[in-house]
């Protein structure tokens, strides 16, 4: 009897952590915030952060939900695309809220990409994300997605959007939009993952305040509670 106890208890507690764990979002990702963000770890096999200063002040906080999901792309990609390397930026605080200079990233279902490159020997590299550069945020890519010795590569960031997709699915949650440059929108649906992305991505054609070319932001659509 007494080990019965004992082992309901357990549950009991490991039931209760795992909910204290989960996060939840509260309001939109323009007027939010969030409660039990997770910080994303610095770097993986195939991928890195854009700042480890930036993640010292805590600006790498996201829902646990899409925390799990883009862990989930990356181990993916891994497989599928070994030779491939990918790096985030800007996600948002612990406990969400303003986000400066975002007007959105409010409530942990925000997330900024760096757009994967090539170098001058078509390697996938890391674009360069440093102070002087507002890490990374200050890059101006030309009409064609090329800046200095890089230039975008279109099937990485087409393949990881893909991955994002059917992974969200797979968890339970989805994708509201990605914002991506438009003039540079007809290079990404050129690749082989074009008519997937037309299908099942919403990518609007509207520019937004700023141009999101060396950058592109992806909303998660995750139920969150009312303000």
């Amino acid at each position: 009897m007494f080990k019965k106890y004992c082992i309901l208890l357990s549950l009991l507690v490991f039931s209760f952590s795992s909910i204290a764990d989960e996060s939840v979002c509260i309001g939109t990702t323009k007027n939010g915030v969030l409660v039990n963000g997770v910080q994303l770890p610095s770097n993986g096999k195939n991928f890195t952060s854009y700042s480890q200063l930036m993640m010292i002040a805590g600006r790498t906080y996201v829902h646990s939900k899409v925390y799990d999901v883009l862990l989930n792309t990356y181990q993916n990609l891994e497989k599928s695309l070994p030779d491939k390397v990918f790096k985030y930026a800007e996600t948002g605080f612990e406990n969400g809220g303003k986000f400066k200079p975002h007007k959105t990233h409010q409530n942990g279902l925000s997330v900024d990409f760096m757009v994967p490159v090539l170098n001058e020997k078509n390697q996938s590299v890391h674009l360069p994300t440093h102070l002087l550069n507002k890490f990374g945020y200050n890059i101006e890519f030309d009409n064609q997605g090329r800046f200095e010795n890089y230039k975008i590569d279109y099937q990485a960031l087409g393949a990881h959007l893909v991955e994002l997709h059917k992974v969200s699915k797979e968890n339970g949650i989805g994708i509201w939009r990605v914002l991506f440059s438009p003039d540079l929108q007809k290079y990404l649906y050129a690749t082989v993952h074009g008519e997937y992305i037309k299908k099942n991505i919403t990518i609007p054609t509207k520019k937004s305040w700023v141009r999101h070319d060396e950058h592109y932001h992806v909303d998660f659509d995750v139920p969150c509670r009312q303000q």
